[in-house]
């Protein structure tokens, strides 16, 4: 795995990054890095080829919610790709192809060690998700939560927050609007501006019929991203409320 050192600031902090896909000690390093705000993943056209979408998807899916995930433009290691480059440090980090690469990467990224055991789990964890997502689409509740209070089980990297989101829908669907309401809560605790968790906090109290505490979540989410407004769902969601919120005449 290639670094580019950036250079120290009496205000980073070192964390420890390894050199190959099974670090020894004569292969650890260490790096001068300040707090992670974003990594960006190459997605240009030699490091596409060696799979740095799969790479990018993979990130985004488990990074933290404080830490941003995009794609860039070439970052001229075409030979090592695919390529990462975490900011604000600057530093750049090749050949992550593969999905365990770029958990590993992350984990010792954003958990300040390289941990094989720990990338697996967190990829254990989205595989879970992933599959839950599918049963909640297939309106198989009982199953689509099984699978996520698993995933949380495993304490993955990053990521825990959509999967108490999703668990908060399939409870609330099952019936058992504390325990969505719960999920909700958890979901905001791990990133307080999540939208996606705000609507669920509000669906929850809108079945429990805690009306103002249902259009303070809504309003709360349409803050943090006004797009909601022109989605189909959310006018359904402010559509019911003000029915059944209606003074009758």
């Amino acid at each position: 795995m290639e670094v580019v050192f950036p250079p120290p600031t009496t205000s980073n902090k070192s964390l420890p990054i390894f050199i190959n896909s099974k670090p020894t000690p004569r292969r650890r390093c260490s790096i001068i890095i300040s707090e992670i705000q974003e990594i960006r993943v190459c997605t240009n056209r030699s490091c596409r080829r060696q799979g740095s979408m799969q790479t990018l998807e993979t990130i985004t899916a488990l990074a933290p919610p404080t830490v941003a995930v995009k794609s860039c433009g070439c970052l001229s290691r075409c030979g090592n790709g695919p390529n990462l480059v975490v900011l604000p440090a600057g530093t750049l980090v090749g050949h992550c192809g593969t999905r365990a690469r770029a958990a590993e990467v992350l984990v010792a990224l954003c958990g300040g060690a390289w941990d094989s055991d720990a990338a697996d789990k967190s990829l254990e964890a989205l595989a879970l998700r992933n599959k839950a997502e599918i049963e909640l689409n297939n309106n198989n509740f009982s199953q689509a939560e099984l699978f996520l209070s698993q995933a949380i089980e495993l304490r993955p990297i990053g990521g825990i927050h959509i999967t108490y989101k999703d668990r908060s829908i399939a409870r609330l669907a099952l019936g058992n609007h504390s325990g969505a309401l719960e999920d909700a809560a958890q979901a905001l605790a791990l990133n307080p501006l999540y939208p996606e968790a705000y609507i669920c906090q509000g669906d929850a109290f809108l079945a429990m019929s805690h009306f103002d505490s249902a259009q303070k979540s809504y309003l709360t989410a349409l803050q943090i991203d006004p797009s909601i407004r022109r989605s189909k769902s959310f006018k359904a969601r402010i559509a019911n409320l003000e029915k059944l919120t209606a003074v009758p005449d």
